[in-house]
């Protein structure tokens, strides 16, 4: 009887894009949304892989077609554009192109998939890995781990144990993907006990001054005027989001103002991503005078992705704090402490209306604030609103 067929292997460019996110220090779920694979794909990819990128998972050298090239050469050709006409437009050797186009040809025409999935089993075979193959320098490596010295220790240790022995070299970073990596053979992932850190999948390295950086164009913390440090000048805010259940992808945004206290409310009863909190945000800050637009500070999550086309619709200049520094929006964690008084932990947020919001909001702005003399912060914002027009019809 035949076996059931094996589940079909994803083209080796969803595996970089994969990786690559990893890298960059997004999470397996991240990165395997972001490269187009499937979240059970990505765990079982992390996990296969001991938590290291295969050497064979790198990307092809600019010569080679790449999974985006495939795929511009696919929409031309069904376009019915020709071989040299497609070469000019990707700026590659007509020879190239029609070699592809033979090499990606299906009874439905030419696919990329098809054309990547045969040049990555064309590829040519990785070498034998060198703890693999060679027994006495396994041995050695095997018996030094166990001594507990670290793989960098021993790379550098063997080059002076064995100065005229090449063969008993071999780096750090090759015992790491030896312990780490199943598909390269050699040492047993049990050594890995042994390393300081005792993993038994490797944590992706970064590069030195190189960080995740999911939101582009941001403008940090430690560049915000003192003036908003020091409260003195109203219309700098503070935001962030609490989270309702997992299930009903609900949020309640928080907005609170640090001079006075002031707190809104955003609703976000369906999903709490950029575009939602955009609107939301947009919406609840034209409620507020321009003298109370100042600044927005708030923490690094994709939910603030669309921030300059917020900064724009509102006038606001918007701050990021650094990663896992909620002091750096102390007033904001106080308020979202004081709301889980009305919004529980692990409910469905969506229940309560922008109605129900702005009256919990009320509540919190009536008060009294120990450091506004036990006056609410409604009552310090009207006074702040009310000298202003003063002063301007002054002027």
């Amino acid at each position: 009887m035949r076996g059931r067929p094996g589940r079909p292997k994803l083209p080796l460019e969803f595996h970089r894009r994969f990786w690559s996110g990893v890298r960059e220090g997004f999470s397996i779920e991240e990165a395997a949304e972001a490269a187009g694979m499937s979240v059970t794909g990505g765990r079982r990819a992390f996990r296969k892989a001991g938590g290291v990128n295969p050497t064979r998972v790198s990307g092809p050298a600019g010569r080679y077609l790449s999974w985006a090239d495939r795929e511009e050469i696919a929409a031309l050709d069904h376009a019915g554009h020709g071989v040299r006409e497609i070469a000019r437009r990707t700026g590659r050797n007509p020879a190239t192109i029609s070699r592809e186009l033979a090499r990606g040809s299906t009874t439905y025409g030419y696919r990329a998939s098809a054309g990547q999935a045969r040049a990555d089993r064309g590829r040519t075979a990785p070498r034998a890995a060198k703890l693999a193959t060679n027994l006495r320098l396994r041995k050695e490596v095997q018996a030094r781990l166990k001594g507990r010295d670290s793989p960098e220790q021993i790379a550098g240790r063997l080059k002076i144990d064995f100065p005229d022995e090449p063969e008993m070299w071999v780096s750090a970073e090759t015992i790491y993907q030896s312990l780490y990596v199943q598909a390269r053979g050699g040492l047993k992932r049990e050594l890995t006990a042994y390393l300081r850190t005792g993993r038994s999948l490797r944590k992706p390295r970064r590069r030195d001054g190189e960080r995740r950086s999911r939101i582009p164009g941001m403008v940090l913390i430690s560049e915000r005027p003192p003036e908003v440090e020091d409260r003195a000048v109203p219309g700098h805010w503070e935001g962030d989001l609490i989270l309702g259940s997992t299930a009903s992808k609900s949020a309640v945004g928080t907005l609170v103002e640090r001079t006075t206290g002031f707190v809104m409310l955003l609703h976000l009863p369906e999903n709490h991503g950029a575009l939602a909190v955009q609107e939301a945000l947009v919406a609840k800050m034209a409620t507020m005078p321009e003298q109370l637009r100042l600044s927005l500070t708030w923490d690094q999550g994709n939910e603030m992705a669309n921030h300059t086309t917020i900064a724009a619709a509102t006038g606001l200049e918007i701050y990021f704090c650094d990663p896992h520094s909620p002091w750096q929006r102390g007033s904001n964690e106080n308020t979202n402490g004081l709301l889980r008084q009305y919004l529980p932990k692990g409910t469905d947020l969506s229940f309560y209306g922008p109605g129900m919001l702005d009256n919990i909001a009320a509540e919190l702005n009536a008060r009294p604030r120990k450091r506004h003399g036990f006056q609410t912060p409604a009552e310090v914002l009207n006074r702040i609103l009310s000298e202003a027009a003063t002063n301007h019809g002054v002027a």
